[in-house]
């Protein structure tokens, strides 16, 4: 299909948005990619199109993981989403996601628990890792504190956060910790790997093929080509597609978007986990970018997107 006329507008408007010259340092980089990300979602959205939950309350997980909680309007027991932002793993935060948490927590009924977990280049692989799975098991240590209903535990995020969730929803089931779903939305899951996206959508469509592995040097600190980078390329805590079983995981909800250099690695993991037996809600969209979800405001079609994403995760909840 045609690339969606309201995002083609978009990828336009953020055209000239661009500075004249690119950084000259991977530090005016990072502050570069930072700054795009909340112009993107905080700046230039109307606050208006932000969706009202019961309350949103600031906390801290685990002794040191700032958090914010949103809470619907329902009477508990409810079914707690802990959320793994995107941004590369470079940028993105509470604030930028903060639009995404509403939307989920207004759709599903849930108490959505937000995470600022540490990012790169400050804090290199695996402190990503560690900080979403200590999330997870300190909210299900402490479920009575969120939704209280231990059967409708979920993990989920988009983009960097969306791996993130993969790994962790693999370490749940290794460590026997229950989780109803998991939510991934275009996530990277082989991203030392060659598929006919990387290179169908290397240019024009938000994030760009250069700009995805400038994101792993930042998260990796290597080169790709450096031997401990392409080693890395097979561990499943950075590539969980690479995991030797996928056998028993929590059902899944499986986002991707046809104009994405993550397109096909997604949809291949959304394969794997149906060859393996897990029960798998999985659609591309096509006219879509990554990014996508949150852009309801922006796109009819993310709109219609973001709605099918959440009413998939809510049937497999129950």
């Amino acid at each position: 299909m045609p690339l969606d006329p309201h995002i083609a507008a978009l990828l336009r408007a953020l055209a000239d948005l661009e500075a004249p010259e690119s950084p000259k340092t991977d530090e005016q980089a990072v502050a570069q990619a930072r700054s795009r990300l909340r112009t993107l979602t905080v700046d230039q959205r109307d606050p208006a199109t932000v969706r009202e939950v019961a309350s949103v309350t600031s906390t801290v997980l685990a002794g040191y993981l700032p958090a914010r909680v949103y809470r619907p309007d329902a009477v508990a027991p409810l079914p707690t989403v802990v959320y793994l932002h995107g941004g590369g793993w470079v940028a993105g935060g509470l604030d930028t996601h903060d639009a995404h948490a509403r939307t989920l927590c207004d759709d599903l009924r849930a108490v959505v628990v937000s995470v600022d977990y540490r990012l790169a280049p400050e804090h290199r692989f695996p402190a990503a890792v560690d900080d979403a799975y200590t999330a997870l098991t300190w909210v299900a240590q402490h479920l009575d504190d969120f939704g209280g209903d231990a059967s409708r535990l979920v993990i989920g995020g988009d983009s960097a956060g969306a791996t993130l969730s993969a790994v962790c929803a693999q370490q749940a089931h290794a460590d026997g910790l229950p989780l109803a779903a998991h939510l991934l939305v275009y996530p990277s899951t082989d991203i030392t790997g060659t598929y006919p996206s990387r290179t169908e959508n290397a240019e024009g469509y938000s994030l760009t093929t250069a700009q995805l592995h400038w994101f792993v040097e930042q998260y990796l600190g290597l080169s790709r080509s450096d031997p401990a980078a392409v080693r890395l390329g097979t561990d499943p805590r950075f590539a969980p597609l690479r995991a030797e079983r996928l056998s028993g995981l929590a059902p899944a909800v499986v986002a991707t978007a046809e104009f994405d250099p993550l397109r096909d690695e997604g949809n291949r993991y959304a394969d794997a986990l149906r060859d393996a037996g897990v029960r798998v809600e999985h659609r591309e969209f096509d006219g879509l970018i990554h990014g996508f979800y949150g852009m309801d405001h922006l796109s009819p079609a993310a709109g219609e997107a973001t709605a099918w994403i959440n009413t998939a995760l809510k049937r497999l909840i129950g």
